[in-house]
């Protein structure tokens, strides 16, 4: 436990730290709001067992109704934050009550068919611009602190995520995660104990939805505006991805998987450049429009590599050479503190 805390606060120091090493804010400000969305499914796809393709709706509908209420309402970052936070709530305590008694592909795909609805009615409703996004959201102050600098708000978003991120680790090392963890593993086993799977699932549910919900107004707070991207179901296959790719049902993996996502989708094309004026090879040059096909490089490198991502696997080797368990062996979750 003890080694726990200190990767954790190594962890938190080098994050603050990433401004004065040259990291632009506004980027490191997007993957912590993308990391916050990866743990928020990995806690119902990690932790519980449920495959959502709504995601999306949720971290969408909560950067678009934070901005409508700080850019229209002229309500202060607190509030719209807030507001975020209730939306995905509320939104997924709607899409849970009809979803949640349903399994596997049934219950992913209502799930998707909930998110595409609310696509759209963003994609015709009048507060939300349309095709052109909801723009212009304003930074107001924060308790009397002004939000305006890029290395101000920076500091705040860090410590939002890493207090969300200290939460979730909470919710799973408690008795209720470990419920969810049983019911994972055999769901008739846990009902025959007396536990209604039904409403730990969607209690987990609701709570991974305001999570998003609050990574989506974090997003709309950081970058000033919200799209149609934002809630289109392209997002809930990248945050999936992400989760997958970090490592599902590890503390870290969604943060790593967010990383490594993100950072490919705006740092490729000037990967491409260096590369292209390293070696003269000008095929380089169009890196940047090959996203899709290196992120589903990426993941089919995964799937046959490293099945339990790069995180999960990171801990097999660990355990490996520490000699602690076999060659088959599964991540000591409860001994290493890093798998929830």
């Amino acid at each position: 436990m003890m080694r726990q805390y200190r990767f954790d606060l190594v962890l938190l120091v080098i994050l603050a730290a990433l401004p004065a090493l040259g990291v632009y804010p506004v980027f490191a400000m997007k993957v912590l709001c993308f990391a916050l969305f990866a743990c928020s499914l990995n806690l119902v796809l990690g932790y519980t067992g449920l495959l959502s393709f709504g995601h999306a709706a949720f971290f969408g509908g909560a950067a678009y109704f934070a901005g409508y209420v700080m850019r229209d309402l002229a309500a202060s970052p607190l509030v719209g934050v807030l507001t975020g936070v209730a939306t995905g709530a509320v939104f997924g305590l709607i899409f849970g009550l009809f979803a949640i008694r349903r399994q596997g592909i049934y219950f992913a795909m209502i799930t998707l068919a909930f998110a595409q609805m609310f696509y759209f009615f963003c994609l015709q409703a009048p507060f939300t611009g349309g095709e052109d996004g909801l723009q212009g959201v304003p930074r107001q102050a924060l308790l009397g602190l002004s939000l305006d600098r890029d290395i101000t708000l920076y500091y705040v978003v860090l410590g939002v995520v890493a207090a969300t991120f200290a939460l979730i680790s909470r919710i799973v090392a408690s008795p209720f995660g470990r419920v969810l963890a049983a019911i994972k593993e055999n769901e008739p086993r846990a009902i025959s104990l007396g536990y209604e799977a039904s409403r730990f699932k969607l209690l987990a549910f609701v709570l991974s939805a305001a999570i998003a919900g609050l990574a989506g107004a974090l997003k709309t707070l950081v970058l000033g505006f919200a799209t149609l991207s934002d809630v289109h179901w392209s997002l809930s296959g990248s945050v999936i991805l992400m989760t997958l790719v970090g490592g599902m049902g590890t503390r870290f993996g969604p943060v790593a998987g967010a990383l490594l996502i993100v950072s490919l989708e705006t740092k490729l094309g000037d990967i491409g450049n260096w590369l292209m004026q390293v070696t003269g090879w000008q095929a380089f040059a169009g890196l940047g429009s090959m996203v899709s096909v290196v992120t589903g490089g990426i993941f089919v490198l995964c799937v046959l590599l490293f099945r339990r991502g790069l995180v999960g696997e990171w801990l097999v080797w660990q355990q490996r050479w520490r000699g602690r368990r076999g060659p088959g062996a599964r991540p000591a979750a409860l001994a290493s503190g890093v798998e929830g």
